[in-house]
C-alpha cells in the first residue's frame, strides 16, 4: 500500500465527541490493525469472531475498505510488533495511543470468548514496547472485563435474547 502516510482517515462525529479524535494517518491506522492482528493471532489463529471485531471496529471509525481488505490478507503469524509499533506510537493525536492499542488488543483477543495464554503474552510484549506499565495494562484488562459485565447486565435488563 503506497502513499498511505499522506492520507487521513476522518473519524465520525460520535468518535470525535467521545474521544476527541477527528482523524489519523492511514499508515498509522493500517499498522494499528496489523498490530491487533499480530496480538490476537499469537495463539496461531485469528478467529472469525476476532476478525469480525476488528472489521466492525474499523468500519465504525470510517476506515477505508482498502485498509480493511488489507487486514484480511495480512500474514499475522509473521507480524512483527517491533516493526509495527513505532509508526503507531508516533501518531500525533490527543489521546494515549499506546493505552488504546493495549485496550483494543485485549477486547479483540477476547472477542472469541477466550484470552489465550499466547495472546496474553503478546499483549504484555506490546505493552512493554509501547511503554505501558503493568499496572495500567492490568487496569485496562479489568476495564474490558467490567464493560463485558455491564453489557451482559444491560442485555438482561432489556430482555435481549442475545446475551
Amino acid at each position: 500500500m503506497n502513499n498511505l502516510s499522506d492520507k487521513k482517515v476522518e473519524f465520525p462525529a460520535f468518535f470525535q465527541d467521545e474521544y476527541g479524535l477527528s482523524n489519523a494517518e492511514e499508515i498509522a491506522t493500517l499498522n494499528y490493525g496489523y498490530a491487533l492482528l499480530t496480538i490476537a493471532g499469537a495463539d496461531g489463529e485469528v478467529s472469525e469472531a476476532e476478525m469480525n471485531w476488528l472489521i466492525n471496529h474499523q468500519r465504525s471509525l470510517n476506515v477505508p475498505e482498502h485498509i480493511i481488505e488489507a487486514y484480511k490478507t495480512f500474514d499475522y503469524k509473521n507480524g512483527n510488533l517491533e516493526e509495527l509499533i513505532p509508526d503507531i506510537n508516533r501518531a500525533d493525536v490527543p489521546f494515549n495511543v499506546a493505552r488504546s492499542l493495549i485496550y483494543h488488543a485485549i477486547k479483540m483477543s477476547k472477542a472469541d470468548l477466550e484470552f489465550a495464554y499466547e495472546e496474553q503474552k503478546a499483549v504484555i510484549k506490546a505493552a512493554k514496547l509501547l511503554g505501558v506499565s503493568d499496572d495500567i495494562r492490568l487496569a485496562l484488562n479489568g476495564l474490558v472485563d467490567t464493560e463485558e459485565s455491564v453489557n451482559r447486565t444491560r442485555k438482561a435488563l432489556m430482555e435481549t435474547n442475545k446475551i
